[in-house]
C-alpha cells in the first residue's frame, strides 16, 4: 500500500494564540469530509508535504499546523530575542483545541507520529470526547529511561562519539550550555551536531544528507528545551492515565529497529491499553517515511474512514 499522491491546501492561515504567538495552519482534502488533524515530530519539526499523503484526500479533511515557533508559525525560534517560555505540552494542548474550534469542528481524528504521538496522548487524555480515533507511531512519552538514546548509543557508536566529541559531565546540559552561548557559531555548530545525532537515529540506514541551517537550530533548540523540561509531563503519566483513552478506537504502529523511540515503550503502552490495535512493522526504524511503516499508517487512516 502506498501513500496518496500529492495535493496543496485549499484553506490555510494563520492564528493567534496568545502569548505573542500565532500557528500556520492548513487544510487539504475534502472539505466535507471526515477530520482528522497531523501532528508533526521533533517537537521543532515542522510540516512537511508528505504529511498530507497519509490521508485519502476524498474521504478526509486534513488539518495540519506548524507548531509553536518552528516552520511558518511566528516568532521562528531562530529569530533574535524569541523566548520559549510560552512553549511547552500544555501551551500545545491549548493551540490544539483554539483551531479546532477556529476552523468549527466538533471532534477528530488524531494522527501523530514520535513526539506528534506524546502530543497525541497528552491531548487526548485532556480531551478525550473530541478524539474520534488515535493513530501514533514511535511512541514516545519523555519518561527518564527514553531520555538516554539506548540502544542507539550502543549501535552507533561511531555516530555517538561525534555526537560527544569535546562533552564533560551530562550530554543534554552540555549542549543547552552550547544552545545559550552567545557566539552564534557556537550555537550552529551544536544544533548541527544535535540534529545530525537525531537525523541519523531516525532511519534505520543513518541520514547523512545535506541538512538546512534553521531546520537544525529549530529541531535542536526546541527539542533541547522539552527533553530539559520532560515534556512538561509528570514522570510516566501518559502511560499511568492511558485508562482515560481506552475506550478510543486507536492504531499503534512501531517500528522493530526504532533506535529513536526503541520499541519498549511502545510495548509498555500495549500493556497499559490492550484495546489498541498494535502493529510491530519488521525491518523498520523510526521513520514515517519508510515504506512497510507508511503502509500501516496509511492502511490506519483507510480503515477509520
Amino acid at each position: 500500500m502506498e501513500i496518496y499522491p500529492p495535493i496543496e491546501p485549499h484553506a490555510s492561515g494563520m492564528l493567534d494564540v496568545g502569548d505573542g504567538n500565532e500557528i500556520y495552519w492548513e487544510v487539504c482534502g475534502n472539505p466535507d469530509g471526515k477530520p482528522a488533524v497531523f501532528l508533526h515530530g521533533g517537537p521543532g519539526g515542522g510540516l512537511l508535504p508528505v504529511h498530507r499523503q497519509l490521508f485519502d484526500p476524498d474521504a478526509y479533511r486534513i488539518v495540519l499546523f506548524d507548531q509553536r515557533n518552528c516552520g511558518r508559525s511566528t516568532p521562528h525560534v531562530c529569530a533574535e530575542g524569541v523566548s520559549l517560555e510560552h512553549n511547552t505540552t500544555w501551551h500545545l494542548v491549548q493551540d490544539m483545541e483554539l483551531l479546532r474550534e477556529h476552523l468549527g469542528i466538533d471532534t477528530w481524528q488524531v494522527f501523530g507520529g514520535s513526539w506528534g504521538s506524546t502530543l497525541a496522548l497528552a491531548y487526548a487524555q485532556t480531551h478525550p470526547g473530541r478524539v474520534t480515533e488515535l493513530i501514533l507511531r514511535g511512541i514516545f512519552t519523555m519518561r527518564e529511561s527514553e531520555l538516554r538514546w539506548e540502544p542507539a548509543r550502543d549501535l552507533l557508536p561511531d555516530h555517538w562519539e561525534r555526537f560527544t566529541e569535546g562533552v564533560t559531565g551530562d550530554v543534554i546540559a552540555h549542549y543547552r550550555r552550547r544552545f545559550a552561548d552567545p557566539e552564534p557559531s557556537v550555537r550552529l555548530a551544536a544544533a548541527r551536531a544535535w540534529a545530525r545525532w537525531e537525523m541519523v537515529i531516525c532511519n534505520l540506514i543513518p541520514d547523512l544528507s545535506p541538512m538546512d541551517d534553521e531546520f537544525a537550530l529549530s529541531f535542536a533548540l526546541i527539542e533541547s528545551h522539552y527533553v530539559v523540561n520532560r515534556g512538561f509531563l509528570e514522570e510516566g503519566q501518559l502511560i499511568r492515565d492511558v485508562g482515560r483513552i481506552r475506550h478510543i478506537p486507536a492504531v499503534i504502529v512501531q517500528g522493530r529497529y526504532d533506535l529513536a523511540t526503541p520499541i519498549a515503550t511502545a510495548w509498555d503502552l500495549h500493556r497499559a491499553w490492550p484495546e489498541a490495535d498494535f502493529r510491530i512493522v519488521e525491518g523498520a526504524g523510526h521513520s514515517g517515511g519508510e515504506p512497510a511503516v507508511a503502509a500501516e499508517l496509511v492502511a490506519a487512516t483507510d480503515r477509520f474512514r
